[in-house]
C-alpha cells in the first residue's frame, strides 16, 4: 500500500513534465499557420530563406562547438562528427532509392526524398530538446518553464521549416502541421524517462 501511495505522490511531477514537453511538441505545429496566408512562395524567396537559415544554424553550431569544448574537445568533436555522419548517411540511403519508387504522402521521387530528409533529420534532433525539457526539472520549476518556453518559442520555425518542405508537394497546411508536430513528439516520450533519470540519481550529481 505504501508503495502504491509513493507511487501515486509521483505521478503529478512526472505528469506535469509531459505535459510541459508536450507543449513544446504542439508549438512546433504553429510554424504551418503563416502557410495559411501565404499560397506560393517563388524561388527566389526560398534561396534566401535556405541562406540565411544555412548561415544562423552554421553560426550557432560553431557557437555549440566553441562552449563544448570547454567540457571536453574529444567529446564534442566526436558528436559533431557522428551528426555529419548521420546526415550523410541518411542522403545516401534516400539518394540510393529510385526516384519512381520512392514515395512519401502524395510526393514521389526528388519531392519526397526531400520530405523524408527533413522529417527524419527533425525527429532525430527532438529526442535531445525532451531530454532537455525532462533534465531541466532537476534544477526546480522556474527553470524548467524557462527551458520549455525557450524550445517551445525555437521549434515554431522549425515547424516553419518543416512546411515549407512539404507544402510546395501539395500537403495541406493541416497536415502539415500534424506532421510538424509528429516531428516533435520524441519531446514528451524522452523528457519523462530524463526526469525520472535525473530524479533517481540526483544525490549523486554534487559529485559527477
Amino acid at each position: 500500500m505504501s508503495d502504491l501511495v509513493t507511487t501515486l505522490a509521483g505521478l503529478p511531477d512526472v505528469a506535469l513534465v509531459f505535459v510541459y514537453a508536450l507543449i513544446t511538441a504542439l508549438a512546433t505545429g504553429l510554424g504551418a499557420i503563416p502557410f495559411l496566408f501565404v499560397r506560393t512562395l517563388s524561388d527566389r524567396f526560398i534561396a534566401y530563406a535556405n541562406a540565411i537559415a544555412a548561415g544562423l544554424m552554421v553560426g550557432a553550431s560553431f557557437g555549440l562547438v566553441g562552449e563544448g569544448t570547454a567540457y571536453g574537445r574529444l567529446e564534442t568533436l566526436g558528436g559533431a562528427f557522428v551528426g555529419v555522419l548521420f546526415i550523410l548517411a541518411t542522403q545516401w540511403l534516400l539518394g540510393g532509392q529510385d526516384e519512381e519508387e520512392l514515395v512519401f504522402g502524395a510526393a514521389t521521387g526528388e519531392g519526397a526524398r526531400r520530405m523524408l530528409l527533413m522529417m527524419i533529420v527533425m525527429t532525430v534532433h527532438s529526442f535531445s530538446e525532451g531530454v532537455a525539457v525532462g533534465v531541466s526539472f532537476g534544477g526546480g520549476v522556474t527553470l524548467a518553464t524557462l527551458i520549455t518556453v525557450a524550445i517551445a518559442i525555437h521549434n515554431i520555425p522549425e515547424g516553419v521549416a518543416i512546411t515549407a518542405v512539404l507544402r510546395p508537394q501539395g500537403v495541406s497546411v493541416a497536415k502539415c502541421a500534424g506532421w510538424s508536430i509528429v516531428s516533435s513528439l520524441p519531446q514528451p516520450l524522452m523528457a519523462v524517462p530524463a526526469f525520472l533519470f535525473v530524479e533517481a540519481f540526483q544525490p549523486a550529481l554534487p559529485w559527477g
